[in-house]
């Protein structure tokens, strides 16, 4: 479990195939310090296990599920990426409960920039802005960020500049591919309510 607070942006130094999978090398740079073998990783927003330590670099296996349903398979060796290791009991949960399970790829639609703020509209397939409200939270590239508008098939949000240059996010155009994890209460409220025309209301 994740919050979507980035600790770090890491760079990707290496993308060996391996089987039908992806072995990918990042250095994690202060990040890697306290990092074990077997520890989660979000990458980008993705779960990811770290199976081999050097130095700083934290080698992961993406399987193709991964790399199909997700924004990794696009990313090549020198690409920044966002990284948060797993909350542990007794952290403060600074964003929202991210389960580091990407539900979707949007792609980059529009971009306002004002200064050193950015609003950022993303499309997005249609199932998912069901699970999504004005004000409500959504997950980019492992990024915890609140909802600003949402239409049938994309949604912005606004970034303040720290934002923009801790994370990934200020350096994307138009066109990039983003992972994408609603919110979890979302998911279920989402389930329930497609029950409903079967179920009491006691039942929600």
């Amino acid at each position: 479990m994740f919050t979507g607070l980035v600790e770090a942006t890491g760079k990707i130094t290496s993308l060996e195939p391996q089987g039908p999978g992806m072995r990918l090398v990042v250095d994690a740079r202060e990040l890697a310090e306290g990092v074990n073998i077997g520890d989660s990783i979000a990458n980008n927003g993705c779960c990811l296990t770290v199976i081999e330590i050097n130095n700083n670099c934290l080698t992961f296996e993406a399987g193709p599920e991964t790399l199909a349903k997700t924004s990794l398979g696009t990313k090549q060796a020198g690409d920044a990426i966002n990284l948060e290791r797993s909350l542990q009991v007794g952290d403060r949960l600074g964003g929202h409960l991210v389960t580091g399970h990407v539900d979707g790829v949007g792609m980059l639609d529009e971009r306002q920039d004002e200064q050193e703020w950015s609003t950022l509209w993303f499309k997005v397939p249609a199932q998912l802005t069901r699970q999504m409200a004005p004000k409500g939270s959504i997950t980019v590239e492992g990024v915890s960020l609140t909802l600003v508008d949402v239409e049938s098939d994309r949604f912005s949000v606004a970034l303040i500049p720290h934002t923009l240059q801790a994370t990934t996010l200020g350096a994307l155009q138009i066109g990039d591919s983003v992972n994408l994890e609603t919110d979890l209460l979302a998911k279920y409220v989402e389930q329930q309510m497609s029950a409903w025309p079967n179920s009491s209301p006691h039942t929600l």
